[in-house]
């Protein structure tokens, strides 16, 4: 029992980001985000929540692997701890603050801790860097759908 005690300690680290973006998210999906100009391939609503669900969950594993094989310290923990910052960070641009262009600029970043955060679990445990890689795609879709936003409602 207490082996899986820290797994349950890394998938309620990261569903409780994914808790903290998507309260944030609520009200700007509500109000704000309505009135924007979307393109085609921007999905319905319904599909955000159990995406990222399942993504926050694959995070959470990956790393509780990293960690058994390392330590809360290592220099690949670290780096996953600016992912994860990096995430919560870019719900609060995009949809308290309506900052679109700098909300694009923050997921490029954010891309680049995923991929350097997949390189270091790679080093460590390559399924840990496997978990990661739908999370890698879904946040490079969204920074296709984030710059889409963004050029079709600059002047907006």
């Amino acid at each position: 029992m207490s082996d899986w005690l820290p797994l349950a300690g890394f998938l309620i680290l990261t569903l409780a980001v994914g808790g903290v973006a998507g309260a944030v998210t609520a009200g700007g999906v509500r109000t704000w985000y309505p009135t924007l100009i979307k393109p085609s391939f921007n999905p319905p609503n319904w599909v955000f929540a159990p995406v990222w669900t399942v993504l926050y969950v694959l995070m959470g594993i990956a790393a509780w692997r990293v960690w058994q094989r390392t330590s809360l310290a290592s220099p690949a923990m670290i780096s996953f701890y600016v992912q994860l910052a990096l995430n919560a960070a870019w719900s609060a641009i995009f949809f308290i603050w309506h900052r679109i262009g700098a909300a694009l600029g923050e997921i490029a970043l954010l891309l680049a801790a995923i991929l350097a955060t997949t390189i270091a679990f790679s080093a460590i445990d390559l399924l840990a860097a496997v978990l990661l890689l739908p999370y890698f795609a879904w946040v490079s879709f969204a920074a296709v759908l984030n710059g889409a936003l963004w050029r079709l409602n600059r002047s907006a």
